[in-house]
């Protein structure tokens, strides 16, 4: 076996890959930028080499840095993990030049597969069902137009290099292709390297759902079963589950047929993945295939119970895969949700800085018989930087059976606690609760179909809000106790007294709470009316709470756990996707805040502010110009996402504030309007 290998990526995969490296026993060599330098994945690793600047493009993307570390630090062979060099023949041809193992399919296979076009030829070839479309290089907004009007809108503009959701559109008109086109060739050159787009047909209503392949050496190919990645925003996954829930075995078995016959038209040998959208009535068509490891493959693993990196680097050894196709069976279910360096709130921008906390659910298997795993390539007190992809961790759950996998998910997603940056976990947390996922009742436009104004803040009800009332209203009385510690302090207020009355205010709207019991006993918290009248009564058991981020305990016997972060007079509580301050007073205490004055809201619709910290791309207006409303107005750049920002109505421009190449943080003004 290997002695030593070099892993080419940063980030959670990088640190996924060492640690099956560790465990056959291979030492590995890291690969860090400028902005990387006390990374994880660098402090995990053996070795690691420095490659370069900040930008991919100035250090993960250039293949003489990364074949040169690996002959500096002696290692045999290199594992490209997703992105970046993952797909790239090219890098493959360098490294067999120079003797060093590509932990990943031959050559051939990836210049059939990798590139998007050329795979669409292969699959057509080999009379694998595909998507209308045009598969030749288009050279100009001009001819991506009239290929769109032949083809018929909605059409979908893909980058032919592309991968993650980078340099995707989908266009419904003539206007949206033009734009689509410049957008999609920007972010796969910045992304990728290669600004050649395609275009084919956007199938309405689809499901994505992809199928795992395995080959070796010796001609061996199996199909690992399927994934469900149809949770998914900008052409982005959200969500990942395993198996999926709308394939019967026919269909899955005639999708895993045909991805293997696919793969060994080209001979594939490692770990890939044939992605096919899948219409209503289960119809499929090939969609692309990725010859790499893909960022979901932890829910294949969790029903499969493989470790699909080793099996890649026994491959890549020349070892045979150590089963048939029949060996294979499907045990339990798996969900997988990416928690994003995003602005849930703010249309999912992207959000940069230090990770203050970063304390992730623990992991391992729970008394219930689920198991959490958390791949992450982050901890507390790193940073998120502009120059990568936004994932923070990948959440993965596995139960025995879906709804048992959902609900661990949701549990895990509430005790997953990050401060310091903005974060996707309250939509996360949010989409484990609804009725349609729940159902499996999905397609691609599910987000924008059910969050067609974006994702809102909204106050809890029913349950969610008897939970949060509780919560605070103990916390609130625990810390008043604390503070009865002060030596000097009355000793009989020390404990948890009969009768402590409270109002837990969110917004406009009060409930009146009696709490009693103690700690050893367990606690009540009465829901009372406006004359203290009782109207329902909980229990609450907790385990002890002193200024923790998440409390654990049970309300009326369901495990929960809430997120507080305190705040004068109550706290900011996280549970369920719901984030809301619950405010704590006595009675005399809400009568004088109903008397304060409400802080009114800077103005600033004569602005246009910067939504996210990013890079400015371009300006496309200037000073006296008018404006129409939908006009473009400026891209700004963030995390390898071009973003196009708009009128939201006709207006003059009156001042620019920024030019393009300016760094601005989130809220900098980049021009004024009349």
């Amino acid at each position: 076996m290997f002695k030593k290998i070099l892993i080419a990526n940063r980030g959670e995969i990088a640190c996924r890959v060492i640690k099956t490296a560790r465990r056959m026993g291979i030492k590995t060599v890291a690969v860090y930028s400028e902005a990387d330098r006390n990374a994880v994945h660098v402090e995990m690793a053996d070795e690691a080499v420095l490659i370069g600047p900040a930008p991919a493009a100035q250090s993960y993307l250039i293949a003489e840095k990364i074949i040169e570390a690996a002959k500096k630090t002696g290692a045999e062979a290199i594992h490209p993990g997703y992105g970046f060099l993952s797909e790239n023949a090219g890098f493959a041809e360098a490294l067999k030049k120079e003797g060093i193992a590509f932990i990943g399919p031959n050559i051939e296979a990836i210049k059939a597969m990798g590139d998007k076009i050329e795979s669409k030829k292969a699959a057509a070839e080999a009379r694998v069902s595909t998507v209308p479309g045009y598969l030749g290089v288009i050279e100009s907004p001009e001819q991506a137009i009239t290929i769109a009007n032949d083809i018929g809108y909605p059409v979908m503009i893909k980058a032919s290099a592309g991968g993650g959701g980078k340099g995707m559109r989908v266009a419904r008109s003539a206007d949206e292709v033009r734009e689509g086109f410049l957008t999609s060739t920007a972010e796969a050159k910045s992304s990728f390297g290669d600004d050649r787009v395609f275009i084919e047909k956007f199938v309405e209503n689809p499901r994505h759902i992809e199928i795992q392949v395995l080959g070796d050496k010796h001609g061996n190919v199996v199909y690992v079963f399927e994934r469900e990645c149809s949770i998914q925003r900008r052409n982005q996954k959200v969500i990942e589950e395993a198996p999926s829930p709308f394939l019967d075995e026919a269909t899955r078995k005639a999708m895993g047929e045909q991805a293997v016959a696919l793969s060994k038209a080209v001979n594939y040998e490692s770990a890939g993945t044939v992605e096919f959208i899948v219409d209503p009535k289960k119809n499929f068509y090939f969609l692309e295939m990725n010859t790499r490891l893909q960022v979901e493959h932890p829910v294949t693993e969790m029903i499969t119970g493989l470790d699909l990196v080793e099996l890649m680097i026994r491959v890549a050894y020349g070892e045979k895969l150590p089963f048939k196709q029949e060996d294979l069976k499907i045990n339990g279910w798996a969900v997988e949700s990416r928690v994003y360096a995003e602005d849930p709130f703010r249309k999912f921008l992207p959000s940069i800085g230090r990770l203050v906390k970063y304390r992730p659910p623990v992991e391992g298997p729970r008394l219930n018989g689920t198991i959490v795993r958390n791949d992450t390539g982050t901890e507390e007190g790193g940073e998120i930087s502009m120059f990568y992809d936004p994932m923070i961790a990948k959440l993965v759950t596995w139960g025995p059976t879906r709804e048992a996998a959902i609900d661990a998910q949701a549990a895990a997603l509430d005790a997953f606690y990050i401060d310091g940056i903005e974060h996707n976990i309250p939509f996360l947390s949010a989409l484990m609760q609804h009725p349609r996922w729940r159902e499996g009742n999905l397609s691609t436009g599910f987000i924008a179909e059910e969050y067609p104004d974006g994702f809102k803040h909204r106050e809890p009800e029913g349950e969610e809000r008897e939970v949060l009332v509780a919560v605070a209203a103990w916390i609130d009385h625990i810390n008043n106790i604390r503070r009865r510690h002060i030596s000097g302090q009355l000793p009989h207020a020390v404990g948890l007294r009969l009768g402590a009355a409270r109002i837990v205010q969110f917004g406009k709207v009060e409930q009146p709470v009696v709490l009693a019991g103690d700690y050893k006993n367990g606690t009540t918290v009465t829901f009372t009316d406006a004359e203290g009248n009782p109207q329902k009564t909980v229990a609450f058991e907790t385990h002890w709470w002193f200024g923790k981020p998440v409390w654990h305990g049970k309300v009326d016997g369901k495990e929960v756990s809430v997120q507080v972060r305190v705040i004068p007079n109550g706290f900011d509580l996280s549970y369920n996707g719901v984030r809301t301050k619950a405010y704590v007073y006595t009675n005399r205490e809400a009568e004088l805040t109903a008397l304060m004055p409400e802080k009114k809201v800077a103005d600033t619709s004569k602005k246009l502010l910067c939504p996210m910290p990013g890079l400015v791309i371009s300006i496309s207006v200037e000073e006296g110009q008018e404006v129409k409303e939908g006009e473009q107005l400026a891209i700004v750049e963030a995390m390898k996402m071009q973003n196009v920002l708009k009128a939201e109505r006709d207006v003059t421009v009156t001042k620019l504030r920024a030019k393009p190449g300016d760094s601005l943080a989130v809220d900098a003004v980049i021009m004024e309007f009349a």
